[in-house]
């Protein structure tokens, strides 16, 4: 039993009592009865802490995983197991798996030994948890515990990057019921591993296949008559377990091998384990300096590999940088190097910038001073060697360049510190030879700098008189440096100070004054015996600052100067009382209106009085207040020993913090004065009350025209809001042009103030003086101008005065008279046709109103409508062959490529294979793709052709392919930059095979990206897009809609429309194997009464195979819908039928609205029908006359249910896709285009068609989330758990090397490479044609929108600015305010991506590896051999000639090797 208590005191009394049902526990004090638990199972975790606890209440439920009472337990009768008590049971607990880790893609049948397992009625399960994931499997019971299968591996998840396994919690548990015992157990990966020492070094039973060069768990499957090296944790017999069986490479001297920079050296390694196919291959030695690679050619002599002569160099300003080395055989398998050999190249110049740091660098660095150039060097640099200085040789020139302090006492024990440059490589060279003006300096060992900096003590010069002299530097006694300034031994002597006196508290400033007050190295001040803190010197003052004193007294002043004392004669410092505050009150003394406490606005500066005592002490009092522990301050003015006037500090209140007019907001304050504690946090005590902040008063402009107000009265009155709360009359200031207005009155919400007489002259460009009111420092508001009313009196008028302006004003009244009479008649002519022309103008404008509120109700509706009708169905990805077949080759429908079975290519097979091999020799393949591309006959298709093709055949390869696509891409950037070409230009248009092939290696990198992270936005975007077009009318012939992207595809006229919901059933030939609505019989599918039936059946097939690939579902053309109007009529629908009457040589679709169904009527797709119900048709239309527009049915129940066609009757005659069209008909279907003129008048009903433009705006912001959505995914290096692809950070790597490489210093040519190279070449082809990566439909609308949005995506990547004017394109002026935050995000992508980690070649190479590994089975090799086989034999005689011209191509025999596969396929085709 367990009581919680934490009562300290009084104690409990022992008479304790339980409740009736024995839960609680009265406990009982002297002064208090509590009631408290007797149990509390719930605390603990886990069944070895419940039963630990040893509570004879509580034990662990082993089937809920709780610890609990046993009354709360299911089953706990059942079995003892069920619930465990600590007395009588054990936990359960798995004791062994086997076994206990298991290669990731393999699946194995696991054995858990478990001890205690309850006895569990139904089956049991294994839950494999990790990376949030779970994962279940069927277990099976045993004696000894249960057994279970590991998931499937395409269902686990991925080893995360850098990793070789990860932990996953193995846990059992009934079926549908929490675990009840769990363990970890592990996946790994061998082939995650990419040298031979890690795989076998590796905790996992991982063993290495030397000549297939990877690492596997199963050797006997992948490691056939191969090489095999067992790993350490490899279970049985072994004689090569263990890195030290690795093929690798030893150092010979030393690990770090050490070349300046812009020497050539050759580098030596020792080798190990090489066996004898090894060194029948050839060896390449290959150097990564700051990521350009370089491979030089190496020979095996014994067990020494030697590599060619290379000049090793490198371009930043750096020091040094570190050289990867490898050495390569058999064409990409480098040996392992397990320590770490590198070389170091360095620059001697950029290690030291001056002779004595040059000679003090290490001796392996063989650097020395060359003394022509002045820089440090090695010996070969050095104009052959010439006066060059080695590190044994001393600098000659030494130069002092400044010295600390310029003076010093008499007295001496000054420190002096000198800088310069060669001041000696050790402090022996100069140790003896230190002199201050002819005194010996004695320097300081553990300070001294090499050949920079040196410290000293100089001694006294003997005689207290003025001395001074230059510094002088002896380095090793041979030469000397001495200083331009002269040190000088002075006499400090103290005069004074200020102030005389301070609080006994201390912290006063004291400034004591004299000569020659910084003097020397280590200056202190004393008042007494107390210690005065020295703030600052210079040769006329010091100042510090004052220590506590205990008592009120006087001290005297003294300063110590090195080894010299100095005493201020005549004068001291006197402690005296600290200041006292006895209240604090917002407003001025001597004035009305003074209040109790302190009060401010978060602007500050409200004066506020400080009563007091001993304030004349202080120098510099400061007010404090504190806001949400931030300390803000304002300085105050001492007016006498009693009373001081401070301004309240300004506050950074928050913005979103509201303060309560009435209340404000109570804060801690307090003074700053010195160290006097006692007027710090002064509301602590009661009887000051907290610092109030209230609002910023508000002053409202003048309401007059143009904010000027004209001035008539004595007083001026200004309104606003909460002008009192905490601002007086003194604290305001208002200001009228360059004069004051003198304010008489401040209220809650009105301020009135005295003007001057006379109106004060404007400032600036105003026509009047500008009225602005200023609250405390910081608060100032401009509320208009004001105008003077003008005083001068008028005279009287002249008699002859009053007459001419009589007369002058009766003969315009005649002459208005006239006018009237004329104006009267001409506006008779005219009034009905201005009658006329407002009626329609009326029209036309309620017509424009009507527009306009209908489009501004959709753009408040439709964005909140659209999100929510977005669900249904998973997302239908292509497969990975399917998708990389359509980029690669988007023309071809079917490629030879695509075509597995190709009986034809196994005669030519050895042939091709040996084709093959010469394809997989770089030599080769580069001099191929030059050789074509050389060739005026060979098109920009054959190029894409040849591209694809290549990388196809390259897909199992896919290191090598990369090898040949970097290459490809850095001559393509020289041969740019060669040829005076704009390097923005790089990249742009697929002009050569390396652009293409770059387009296909991102699209076979980045697919695992696209189904894992991108996919996603990009699919929601196209359904955004689909369901919005859907919402509104669809022209079926223009494709044509009320809400589009694009202007081009929106409906510009006013279409009366109808939403309904109609029931659609599929016919049961096609309800096999269809999920969801269909099951229960009929589907609601969203319609418009202006959907033509061909639209209609698209969106019913849309809503019922909505969770379908577009691939499986039923075409609507091999379908039509019938309209079932009651129980006993079915009438099939169709687009066009005998009904559809010609008007002037133009036939209009038919719609719903056409055959009059209506709202929640009842629809069937059925097969399409058979010319016999045509037939019925036509008969039907010729026995009814009279319809239009009405239908009768037939009565069902007069057939049986076996002959369905005889029941049904049709529509007339469908002439869709027929000849039942008269000659010179035209269709259309919302919208008929005008061919002739409009007619006089007929301009009346049309509006402009222009307003109509509102609704891209409308469509725009409805679809403005999924755009981003997309744009954030694309744009961010981590989004939504998915890190950034390696193939795109190391091609971006490669470009910034390239760029560097070619000295290409404008950040914009790398942005546009960047931006060339992936968002352009890869992004925007998917964003047009979503339909490439999914199983999906595109319609012409949609694919406009698309269009639209794929455009702002390419504006979004460009570096220049686009002008916007009336005349732009609607798709850049409806994105016009997103493009800068779009260019922001692709700015900050590129830059992130650069400053992450450099991507090593071995990760890449493993990812590589893994992708070929993963894809290999998909294309057919052969066939794309033989495509490429085509163009060899095309251009045979071109090739064979270049062939024959390349030096290490005549080395391989290549020439010969394309003859020996001609003869073969020769051969094989006869």
């Amino acid at each position: 039993m367990t009581i919680l208590l934490w009562i300290k005191t009084p104690p409990v009394r022992a008479d304790m009592f339980f409740d009736k049902p024995a839960d609680h526990l009265y406990v009982m004090t002297t002064n208090k009865i509590s009631k408290v638990k007797a149990q509390e199972c719930s605390i603990y975790e886990g069944c070895n802490q419940c039963l630990g606890a040893r509570d004879p209440y509580c034990g662990w439920c082993s089937l809920e995983n709780k610890c609990s009472l046993r009354r709360d337990c299911r089953d706990a009768t059942q079995d003892p197991q069920h619930w465990v008590s600590y007395k009588t049971g054990r936990c359960t607990t798995i004791t062994q798996v086997m076994p206990d880790k298991l290669q990731r893609t393999t699946a194995r049948t696991l054995s858990l030994m478990i001890d205690n397992l309850p006895s569990v009625e139904g089956s049991l399960q294994c839950v494999f948890s990790a990376m949030g994931k779970d994962l279940t499997t069927d277990a099976r019971r045993t004696a000894q515990g249960v057994t279970c299968t590991t998931p499937r591996n395409d269902m686990l998840p991925d080893i995360p990057q850098n990793e070789h396994h990860f932990t996953a919690k193995l846990s059992v548990r009934k079926s549908k019921g929490p675990e009840f015992v769990s363990t970890n157990f592990t996946f790994f990966d061998c082939n995650t591993y990419s040298s031979c020492t890690e795989c076998v070094s590796s905790p996992f039973p991982c063993d290495w296949c030397v000549d297939g060069h990877r690492c596997t768990h199963d050797s006997a499957e992948n490691c056939r008559n191969d090489v095999l090296v067992n790993g350490v944790n490899r279970v049985g017999p072994s004689i090569r377990s263990g890195p030290s069986f690795c093929p690798r490479i030893t150092f010979v001297e030393s690990q770090e091998i050490l070349v300046s920079s812009g020497t050539e050296k050759s580098i030596k390694v020792k080798v190990d384990n090489i066996a004898q196919f090894i060194t029948q291959t050839r060896f390449v030695c290959q150097f990564n300096i700051e990521g350009r690679v370089t491979s030089v050619n190496a020979n095996l002599l014994s067990d020494t590999i030697y590599c060619d002569h290379m000049e090793f160099s490198y371009t930043t300003a750096a020091p040094s940088t570190n050289a990867t080395f490898a050495v390569i055989w058999g064409g990409s398998k480098p040996l392992d190097n397990p320590d770490n050999i590198h070389v170091l190249v360095y620059q001697c110049h950029l290690m030291a910038d001056n002779c004595g740091m040059c000679l003090s660098l290490p001796k392996r660095y063989s650097c020395g001073w060359c003394e022509p150039t002045q820089r440090c060097e090695v010996k070969n640099q050095c104009n052959g060697g010439a006066s060059w200085l080695d590190r044994d040789r001393t600098c000659p020139v030494i130069t002092i360049t400044s010295f600390t302090p310029k003076s010093g006492p008499w007295d001496g024990g000054t420190n002096v510190t000198i800088h310069g440059i060669n001041l000696g490589k050790n402090i022996d060279d100069i140790y003896e030879g230190i002199t201050v003006a002819g005194i010996t300096c004695q320097p300081f060992r553990d300070s001294y700098v090499k050949t920079k900096q040196v410290t000293c003590m100089v001694d006294s010069p003997g005689v207290s008189d003025y001395k001074e002299g230059t510094i002088v530097v002896k380095v090793a006694r041979e030469f000397r440096g001495e200083s331009k300034e002269k040190y000088k031994f002075v006499n400090p002597v103290i005069t004074d100070l200020t102030p005389g006196s301070g609080p006994r508290s201390g912290g006063t400033m004291l400034h004591v004054l004299g000569e020659h007050m910084n003097a020397g190295s280590r200056i202190e001040a004393f008042i007494s015996d107390r210690p005065c803190k020295i703030q600052s010197t210079n040769s006329t003052v010091a100042t510090c600052i004052t220590s506590a004193s205990g008592s009120m007294d006087e001290g005297k002043i003294a300063m110590n100067f090195d080894n010299g004392r100095r005493f201020l004669e005549g004068k001291f410092f006197t402690y005296v009382e600290d200041p006292r505050i006895s209240s604090v009150k917002s407003g001025r003394a001597g004035q009305t209106g003074l209040r109790n406490g302190p009060r401010g606005i978060p602007a500050g500066g409200i004066v506020i009085t400080v009563d007091g005592s001993n304030f004349n002490v202080i120098r510099e009092p400061k007010m404090y207040v504190i806001y949400k522990d931030e300390e803000f301050n304002s300085p105050c003015e001492v007016k006498n020993a009693t009373q001081m006037e401070c301004k309240s500090p300004s506050i950074n209140v928050s913005k979103s913090e509201r303060i309560d007019t009435e209340e404000g907001i109570r804060l801690d304050y307090g003074y700053i004065m010195d160290h006097v504690q006692s007027v710090r946090h002064l509301n602590r005590d009661p009887s000051f009350p907290s610092f109030l902040v209230y609002p910023n008063p508000v002053y409202d402009k003048f309401t007059d025209d143009d904010q000027v107000k004209l001035y008539k009265s004595d007083y001026l009155t200004i309104n606003g809001r909460n002008l009192d709360r905490a601002s007086q009359e003194i604290d305001v200031e208002v200001e009228i042009g360059s004069e004051s207005c003198n304010v008489t009155s401040l209220s809650r919400s009105q301020l009135t103030c005295r003007p001057p007489r006379e109106q004060p002259p404007a400032q600036g460009d105003d026509a009047y003086p500008r009225v602005v009111v200023k609250v405390g420092n910081n608060l100032s508001y401009t509320i208009g101008y004001l105008k003077y009313a003008s005083t001068t009196d008028v005279g009287t008028l002249s008699r002859q005065l009053i007459i001419g302006l009589s007369v002058g004003a009766v003969v315009l009244i005649l002459i208005l008279v006239v006018c009237l009479i004329v104006y009267r008649q001409k506006s008779n002519q005219n009034s009905r046709v201005l009658r006329s022309m407002q009626e329609q103008m009326d029209v036309l404008e309620l017509r424009v109103a009507a527009e306009c509120k209908e489009a501004f109700a959709e753009l408040q509706t439709e964005m909140t409508d659209l999100t929510s009708d977005l669900i249904g169905g998973g997302i239908p990805f292509m497969e990975y062959r399917t998708y990389a077949m359509k980029i690669l080759f988007p023309n071809l429908e079917e490629t030879t490529v695509l075509q597995m079975d190709r009986p034809d290519l196994v005669r030519k097979e050895k042939g091709l294979k040996l084709f093959g091999q010469l394809i997989m020799n770089k030599t080769f393949l580069l001099l191929f793709i030059r050789t074509l591309e050389s060739n005026r006959y060979f098109s920009m298709r054959d190029r894409v052709n040849v591209a694809a093709l290549i990388m196809v055949a390259l897909q199992g390869k896919m290191e090598y392919c990369s090898d040949i696509l970097k290459t490809l891409l850095a001559e393509l950037i020289e041969k740019c930059i060669e040829g005076k070409i704009h390097p923005k230009l790089l990249f742009r248009r697929t002009e050569s095979v390396a652009e293409k092939m770059l387009s296909s290696w991102f699209t076979f990198l980045l697919y695992k990206f696209l189904k894992e992270c991108a996919g996603e936005p990009l699919y929601m975007l196209f359904r955004a897009i689909k369901q919005q077009v859907d919402k509104g009318p669809v022209d079926a012939v223009t494709s044509e809609a009320r809400y589009s992207l694009s202007e081009e595809k929106l409906i510009r006229q006013s279409i009366d429309f109808k939403e309904m919901t109609v029931y659609v059933s599929m016919c049961n030939l096609y309800m096999g194997g269809v999920d969801g609505p269909m099951e229960g019989g009929e589907t609601p599918v969203k319609v418009l009464d202006c959907d033509t039936i061909s639209q209609v059946k698209e969106k019913s097939l849309d809503a019922i195979y909505r969770s379908y690939p577009y691939s499986q579902r039923p075409r609507r053309e091999d379908l039509d819908l019938e309209w079932r109007t009651g129980t006993s009529g079915r009438l099939i629908l169709y687009d066009e039928d005998t009904t559809t009457r010609p008007e002037g040589g133009w036939k209009k679709l038919n719609t719903l609205a056409h055959y009059n169904v209506p709202d929640q009527a009842q629809l069937t797709l059925i097969p399409k029908q058979s010319s016999i119900y045509n037939y019925m048709s036509i008969m039907s239309d010729k026995s009814d006359k009279s319809h239009h527009h009405k239908y009768e049915t037939l009565n069902m129940n007069k057939y049986t249910s076996a002959s369905p066609p005889l029941s049904r009757a049709t529509s007339p005659l469908n002439h869709d896709n027929e000849a039942g069209i008269k000659v010179g008909a035209k269709v259309w279907h919302l919208v008929r285009q005008q061919e002739s003129e409009h007619r006089e008048g007929e301009r009346t009903n049309k509006m402009v068609s222009e307003i109509y433009l509102t609704r891209l705006l409308s469509t725009k912001l409805t679809l403005q989330k999924f755009v981003d959505d997309l744009f954030e995914t694309i744009f961010s290096t981590a989004h939504r758990g998915s890190a950034l692809p390696l193939a795109i950070k190391y091609m971006f790597d490669f470009l910034d090397d390239q760029a560097l490489q070619h000295g290409i210093t404008d950040p914009e040519v790398v942005h546009t490479w960047k931006s060339n190279s992936l968002p352009l070449r890869f992004w925007v082809n998917l964003i047009k044609n979503p339909n490439f990566v999914f199983d999906i439909h595109k319609s012409n609308i949609v694919d406009a929108c698309l269009s639209v949005v794929a455009q702002t995506f390419m504006d979004s990547c460009s570096t220049s600015d686009h002008r916007l004017g009336k005349d732009s394109p609607s798709s850049k002026l409806l994105y016009a305010k997103d493009i800068p935050i779009y260019k922001e995000w692709v700015e900050r992508y590129y830059a992130d991506i650069k400053i992450m980690q450099p991507i090593s070649d071995q990760d890449m190479n493993a990812m590589l590896a893994e992708e070929s590994r993963m894809h290999t089975t998909e294309f057919n090799s052969l066939a794309a051999l033989a495509e490429l086989y085509n163009y060899a034999f095309k251009y045979s005689d071109q090739l064979t000639l270049t062939l024959e011209e390349d030096e290490f191509s005549t080395k391989n025999r290549l020439a010969y090797r394309l003859e020996q596969v001609h003869s073969i396929m020769t051969t094989d085709q006869d």
